[in-house]
């Protein structure tokens, strides 16, 4: 049937992907390890699916009209009508009931940094989207807090390092996802989203060259740290910044050469380039620190 296909479409699991933050804690914390952690961390996984799922469905909702009227989004299940309104809000709070549950079920800490997570989403989507930077802000402290609920939500305390390193990422992501939708799109760019009659390509070139540059000096100083080379017992993650420089600069090249970047989650599983060296990264880290 057409209809349970477009409803999971609806969800965009793909972008589950983007969850994997909440693994962070156990890999840089020496966590692996406990199978209890383990089982906690993949529990809290599964909840940030279901209420992600549950905020993407509610933003397709609030950007209806919007989305019918963007050359790609107008295909959203919503936005072509294959899925309607009352259906998709039953959708939406099914989601976001079984995740809340999973989270306190994970420890109540997760349950109250998931509600933040919702609630903040559920303000970006109804108004902080349209304030131009603080709306890449939200976006990038939705995937700090998918850190901190991996870290502080187990018990795991996250480094200074990480957290810094995490922003840099994060905010790089957002600010290039703002530019290649002004790269996807024609005519008035207010009517797809009106933040866009904010940014211009000079300011988000200006404002992803300082996050790429803030991102690789930051993981390049974290590799160096002595207290990095105390924890994980190695001095050699220094020979893992090539993978990160690589990974950030084949995304430059995406975003201006092929019009990607506006989705992350399928840049990495399109691109074979950018997935081998995000994989490299993580099994030489993962050599490196085990």
């Amino acid at each position: 049937m057409k209809t349970p296909f477009e409803m999971l479409r609806l969800m965009r699991p793909h972008q589950w992907v983007k969850n994997v933050f909440v693994f962070t804690g156990l890999l840089f914390g020496h966590a692996w390890h406990d199978t209890h952690l383990v089982a906690q961390v993949l529990i809290i996984f599964i909840a940030f699916c279901l209420v992600s799922s549950a905020i993407y469905t509610l933003n397709d909702i609030v950007d209806l009209e919007q989305d019918r009227q963007h050359p790609k989004k107008c295909r959203r299940p919503l936005a072509s009508g294959s899925v309607s309104i009352p259906a998709a809000v039953m959708l939406a709070a099914l989601l976001a009931a079984l995740g809340l549950v999973l989270a306190y079920f994970a420890a109540p800490v997760v349950l109250a940094m998931l509600i933040g997570y919702a609630l903040m989403n559920i303000a970006y989507s109804l108004h902080l989207k349209h304030v131009v930077i603080l709306d890449v802000f939200i976006i990038a402290t939705g995937f700090m807090l998918r850190i901190l609920v991996g870290t502080l939500g187990v018990g795991i305390p996250p480094s200074q390092w990480l957290l810094l390193c995490g922003l840099m990422v994060t905010l790089f992501l957002g600010f290039t996802k703002r530019r290649a939708e002004i790269i996807a799109l024609t005519g008035d760019k207010a009517a797809h989203r009106k933040v866009l009659e904010h940014y211009s390509p000079v300011l988000l070139d200006k404002m992803i060259g300082i996050t790429a540059a803030g991102l690789i000096m930051s993981y390049s100083l974290y590799t160096m740290n002595a207290d990095t080379i105390r924890i994980h017992n190695t001095a050699n993650l220094i020979y893992t910044v090539p993978f990160v420089m690589y990974g950030v600069f084949r995304y430059i090249y995406l975003l201006h050469h092929q019009s990607r970047g506006g989705d992350t989650a399928h840049d990495l599983v399109r691109d074979h380039h950018l997935l081998m060296a995000v994989g490299a990264w993580l099994v030489a880290t993962m050599l490196l620190i085990a």
